[in-house]
Formats: C-alpha cells, structure tokens, sequence
C-alpha cells in the first residue's frame, strides 16, 4: 500500500456530491445493492483499544487498562478523539458510506467549533473531504470544567465517483469529534489491506501532537511527518493530558513500534502540574518505563515549541476571551521559577540534560529542541491565533521540520524496520 497522503500539499476537490449525507439510500448505487460490511478490528489502524457500544465500535487511544485509572473528564475526551486513527480497505468499489455517530466539543461563550473532517485517500493521495450531521454535543465551561453532553442522531459521510478497478482506500477520522463506528456501506465487496511494511512510528504529545487547529486528520503536524517520513503512524497525541502519567507510559511500553517519540512540557507548565523536583523523576521513570518494552528503539524525547505566554512565566493558563474569541494567558509568577516552578525554557534545558545524561549509556535515546520545529522567528511570521496552539499553515511547517530532523539523512528515525 502506498504511504497515506503521500503528497501533503495535494489539497482535495470538494464537490456537493460530497456534502454530509444523513438519510442513507435515498439515492441509488446505481444498479448495484449495497454491501454492507462488519467493521473490524482488521480494518481499523492507529487505535489502540475497540469499544464495543450500544451503536457499534468506538476507537481508544488509551487502552481499556488505562482508563481504568483515571477519572479526568478531559483526558477520557481525548483519548476517545481519533486522532490519526482510520479504516484503511481494499476494494473495487465506486461509493463508501460510513455511519457514524460523532460527539462534538463546544465550549460555553465560544463561537461553535468547525465540523469535523472525514478524509479520503485513494492508493494513498488525499482525494476527498466531507462531514456528518447530528451526533452529541458536549457542552464545557471552561471556567469551571463543568461539562453536559445533549444527544443527537447517527450520521452518515458518503463518498461516491471513486476510480475505477481495485485500490486501497482510506478513510481518517475526524480528530476533534469522539466518532463511534456505526456501520460500512459500498457497492463492492472489501477486504483488509496487508501490511505494508513501512516503520510504525508512535508518537505521544498534547495537544498540539493530537491536531489542535490543525485543518483535518491528515495535516496534522504528525500526520504529515509520518507521511514524508514514509511511516504508519499511531499519534497518542493527548490534547491536556500529555503529564508523564504512568499508565501512557505503560501503553508506549505495551505498543509494538519501529520509532518512537515523546513531546513533553507544555501541559505540565499549562495545569502547573509540578515543580522541577517531581518533573525530572518524572520523566525519568516514563522513559525506563518505555525502555521496558523497547530496550533498544530509536526513541526521540521533543521539547516544546515557542510559546511566548510560557516561556519565562509558569502556568497554569487560563481562558481569555477579553478580545472576544478564546485565547489562553499565563497566570504564574516568574519570581516563583526561583520555588521550582515550570517554565519551557526551564524545561527544554532539564530535557537536555536528562537526554544527555541516559544518552550515554543508551545510544538509541536522541533529543529534539522543539525551537527546531517552531522557534521565535516562526511565531513572529505564523503567530499562535490563541497563544497556544499553532493554526494549519504551523502544523504544515512543524510536520517537515520535523520529517526533515528525524526522518532525514542524519535523523535518529533513519533506521530500517526490524
């Protein structure tokens, strides 16, 4: 199978024949009945757990034994947001359609969020978007984390007028919606994709790693790394809740992976989680814990990217809508840096030295400055919309540098799969 959106400045065609279409077989498969096929764990890659629900199969980024150890409503949303997860089939079929039942995030005082976006790749370009309608809305204050959920309609995203003759086909989710998997709908028999192959690179970061304002599934900055990478990607990307928790670090452990990478700060200094005494132990014992599983994998410890609300002045942050969309600002001390407190430069250089200090006796464990991927000079040309999170054009220009740092000539992800 060829490597996802092989080509990542191919923008997609959109077509009122791709509109959301939500009351299934009003229009005929020509002359053909529809197939319906069982959704499978076989036909499903970048999710680590399958639920299975009253409506069909919900994919898991965390696997069932985690999430049995928390009970933070924010990280159970993340974790259930498929971020990089998609149905990948083989097929001959001229149109897809996939019920779905989406929960969509909106946040009190905010102006709606976009719909998700379904993405469509055929033998591995980027061919078509769509949305669904209906589905639950989950409703947050971001002031007290207060949160109700108002229930809404399966939905259905159909995609028709594919190539003709056999192809593998695509179909990534949506990363800002929980999508449950309700039912798959072709004009053709399908079957599994074998495996292609290349590396899987799993990769664990916040929010910025799980999309953030990335503009779909398949630009996201990981994304678009692992497709110039030549990688199969499993992004455990975690928006808020990337804390150096020992049950994610189990997950990595647990996850078969050729490459693997972990970007580690920003939340810590945005919940103002723990001060410098906790945070090196910290990582230390989430990277033996990785090491457990994966003694000898190219593993790549990342930095944050430039933050100007964080860089000199510790968290936690907080919603601001005084220019009357959100943004975010720090409400530490710096005088508190002299206590322990976090800061991102703070944490860039105790990564450094923890990298450096294991480096020596583990020569498969690298450092990346995340100033690398996204520094000063970048935020005065592409600033953050929000003061935290980079918009698509960043998340296309973290996603190179970064396939460029680590998958090019010199970079630490240039081993052949084992």
């Amino acid at each position: 199978m060829n490597s996802p959106h092989r080509d990542p400045h191919h923008a997609p065609h959109n077509s009122p024949r791709n509109a959301p279409y939500s009351t299934p077989y009003s229009t005929p498969y020509s002359d053909t009945a529809p197939i319906s096929t069982p959704i499978t764990a076989d036909l499903i890659r970048g999710a680590l757990d399958l639920e299975r629900t009253e409506h069909g199969l919900l994919p898991h980024r965390l696997p069932a034994r985690a999430r049995a150890q928390y009970s933070d409503g924010q990280l159970a949303m993340a974790e259930a947001q498929p971020s990089g997860v998609r149905l990948v089939l083989r097929t001959r079929a001229g149109t897809v359609e996939l019920d779905t039942l989406r929960t969509k995030m909106a946040y009190q005082g905010a102006p709606p969020r976009p719909d998700g976006l379904y993405d469509l790749l055929v033998d591995g370009h980027l061919t078509d978007r769509a949305s669904v309608t209906g589905g639950n809305v989950r409703l947050v204050d971001l002031a007290t984390g207060a949160a109700e959920t108002h229930p809404g309609p399966v939905g259905t995203v159909r995609f028709t007028g594919l190539p003709a003759g056999l192809k593998d086909i695509e179909i990534w989710l949506p990363y800002n919606e929980v999508t449950e998997l309700v039912a798959l709908r072709t004009d053709a028999p399908v079957e599994p994709v074998p495996d292609s192959g290349r590396k899987v690179w799993l990769h664990h970061g916040s929010s910025i790693s799980h999309g953030s304002n990335a503009e779909s599934s398949t630009t996201t900055w990981p994304a678009l790394a692992a497709s110039l990478g030549d990688a199969e990607l499993i992004n455990i990307g975690l928006g808020g809740s990337a804390l150096l928790d020992p049950f994610t670090a189990r997950a990595l452990r647990d996850t078969p992976a050729d490459l693997i990478s972990v970007k580690i700060g920003i939340n810590i200094v945005n919940t103002d989680l723990m001060r410098l005494r906790a945070f090196t132990p910290g990582v230390h014992g989430f990277l033996d814990t990785i090491r457990e599983g994966h003694p000898t994998t190219p593993l790549l410890v990342v930095s944050p990217i430039h933050c100007p609300i964080h860089e000199d002045t510790p968290g936690p942050c907080a919603p601001d809508f005084s220019r009357g969309t959100l943004e975010f600002r720090a409400t530490g001390d710096p005088a508190e840096r002299a206590a322990g407190k976090l800061t991102l430069s703070i944490i860039r250089a105790e990564l450094s030295r923890i990298v450096e200090q294991r480096a020596a006796d583990d020569p498969h464990l690298h450092y990346l400055d995340g100033n690398e991927l996204y520094g000063e000079a970048d935020f005065a040309e592409l600033p953050l919309p929000d003061q935290l999170h980079p918009d698509a054009a960043t998340h296309r220009r973290i996603g190179e540098r970064f396939a460029e740092l680590a998958f090019g000539t010199d970079g630490p992800f240039t081993a052949r799969r084992t």
